[in-house]
């Protein structure tokens, strides 16, 4: 394992068959993808910071469907996707102004909670589909409870407002926590003429004591003993905050014509320390990806 502590970083790298002293590269192919990584580790302490510090960091959507549309309501989907969701009557606010985040290894942690008003604008917010032409859909009532939410430290129930709808059995809810206490990391802007290297991870899965880290990402199919195959390394960019794995492809061989075909592989890598309260980033965007983990 070669380790290099930068300023404010530390590398440690698990490649199998680096060069032997002496005979490195010029230029190490992975520099770029090294500099994406404290790129995103500067971008998520940023974030952790406008937070207050907070150790809420949820991955994926906030606003979560509860049950299937019927086949008359099919419209209702694009609707909703378009975030055309209005009010039918006047919301409650919060029944009290905190609530409490609980995982499931019992840590609790005590967090600002807003209005069922303010939850459902952030909701229609988070409306991406173009529907201009939708129906609306028409929240009948609300009522505050709770939802399971993926975080970087595993699964959380989180406070959340849940939404009964005009016409349907379906209902929403959203996490009712203040976005002040909720940890969100921007992905640097979008650059045509450089798009961002790498594989991007989906899940990480350790343990509490051990320094292993093992990621799930789509790869090709086979090992790279066969043609259109590949094995998988790691090396992973560490700080005090998160750490961002760089997964590293071995193909069969180089320019072959192969089928666009995906599949789940993993690889492990070993960080410096267990990894606690840190945050697992993925390398093309800095994005927090969910954790598991399993003792």
């Amino acid at each position: 394992m070669m380790r290099r502590v930068l300023p404010w970083i530390m590398v440690a790298a698990l490649l199998g068959g680096c060069a032997s002293a002496g005979n490195s590269p010029a230029v190490d192919p992975l520099d770029g993808l090294r500099q994406q990584a404290g790129g995103a580790l500067a971008r998520y302490d940023q974030a952790v910071r406008a937070a207050g510090g907070a150790p809420f960091v949820p991955v994926g959507a906030l606003s979560r469907q509860l049950g299937d549309w019927e086949p008359a309501n099919g419209s209702y989907k694009e609707s909703l996707s378009a975030g055309r969701v209005e009010a039918a009557s006047t919301l409650p606010v919060a029944p009290q102004q905190a609530g409490t985040i609980v995982w499931t290894n019992g840590i609790r942690q005590d967090v600002p909670l807003i209005s069922a008003d303010e939850a459902l604008a952030k909701l229609r917010a988070a409306g991406t589909g173009d529907c201009s032409g939708c129906a609306p859909l028409k929240l009948t009532g609300a009522r505050l409870t709770t939802m399971t939410v993926p975080t970087t430290r595993g699964p959380a129930t989180a406070p959340a407002w849940e939404y009964t709808l005009d016409g349907t059995s379906v209902r929403l809810a959203r996490v009712a926590v203040d976005p002040s206490a909720i940890v969100r990391v921007t992905p640097p802007p979008r650059d045509a003429d450089h798009p961002p290297e790498g594989l991007a991870i989906e899940s990480a899965t350790t343990t509490t004591a051990s320094s292993e880290l093992t990621v799930t990402f789509t790869g090709v199919p086979g090992p790279s003993s066969k043609p259109c195959g590949a094995d998988y390394g790691a090396e992973v960019v560490e700080s005090d905050l998160a750490v961002v794995v760089i997964v590293i492809e071995y193909r069969h061989a180089k320019d072959e014509a192969c089928p666009d075909i995906g599949a789940q592989r993993s690889t492990t890598v070993e960080l410096s320390q267990p990894l606690g309260e840190r945050a697992v980033l993925e390398v093309t965007q800095g994005l927090p990806v969910a954790l598991t983990i399993t003792g």
